[in-house]
């Protein structure tokens, strides 16, 4: 955490009942940040959210709400829709409709995915040809597509994990991420922001093994080939996603 640095725009968080939304949350890198629960807020509800960012000033989204679980969205895809992708689409018309009506500039921050690329070879730039794997990564992509019409925006492709809640027995000694830890993706997010970044962007951490990397948090984690875990689930998984980290190592 960076002590007494705080961000002084309104910004809205959507997802902050997720694991990235709570982290970034209890960061307290954002000073005047709003949190509406579903109830309040929700991304299905073009008005609320028109009416929200006009009534609060909102500078900043955070746009981190999701189906975010593979499986969930490969078993109903109609919900993964609707919230990825028809959710995504009215938050970004209320913010074209936002400055139209009012004059407000608002910048969005879409939280995307690595899974936007074929994850077969790794080291995927932000230029690269994109191409999902599965559904999630689909909606995550089509989300890209609707945001990339606004003036003012950020697009963060990255992968996080949560170093204490690690369920899973084993992991793959040749399956290849950049995945982060979900504080440090927080702390990163701040920091682009922080730099008035516009465009696309890779954020996350050297490329290494599932196994090495959980490893490091789960002392008892098994080691195992890339086939039992892709013989474990009938989605389909990436086989090396790492990502090409370029542009943010010059950012940060």
């Amino acid at each position: 955490m960076i002590v007494g640095a705080y961000l002084k725009n309104n910004i809205l968080l959507l997802g902050g009942t997720g694991t990235l939304g709570k982290t970034i949350i209890k960061s307290n890198l954002f000073k005047n940040l709003y949190h509406p629960s579903r109830r309040v807020l929700n991304i299905l509800d073009k008005s609320k959210i028109e009416n929200f960012l006009i009534k609060n000033k909102i500078n900043i989204i955070i746009h981190c709400a999701a189906l975010a679980r593979v499986k969930e969205c490969e078993k109903n895809k109609k919900k993964a829709y609707k919230t990825n992708i028809l959710g995504t689409k009215n938050v970004a018309s209320s913010v074209a409709n936002c400055f139209k009506k009012k004059n407000l500039n608002v910048k969005l921050v879409f939280m995307s995915s690595d899974g936007v690329y074929p994850s077969i070879k790794g080291n995927y730039k932000e230029s690269d040809k994109l191409k999902p794997y599965n559904y999630y990564g689909w909606t995550k992509l089509e989300g890209e597509k609707i945001v990339k019409k606004l003036n003012d925006f950020i697009i963060i492709r990255t992968r996080f994990f949560d170093k204490n809640n690690i369920k899973f027995k084993y992991a793959a000694t040749n399956i290849f991420t950049s995945s982060i830890e979900v504080n440090k993706l927080s702390l990163y997010i701040y920091k682009i922001i922080k730099k008035k970044f516009k465009g696309i962007i890779n954020v996350g951490g050297k490329k290494v093994s599932d196994y090495k990397k959980y490893k490091k948090y789960k002392k008892n984690i098994k080691p195992c080939d890339k086939t039992f875990i892709f013989n474990s689930t009938n989605v389909k998984l990436a086989s090396d996603a790492s990502l090409n980290l370029k542009k943010f190592n010059r950012l940060i």
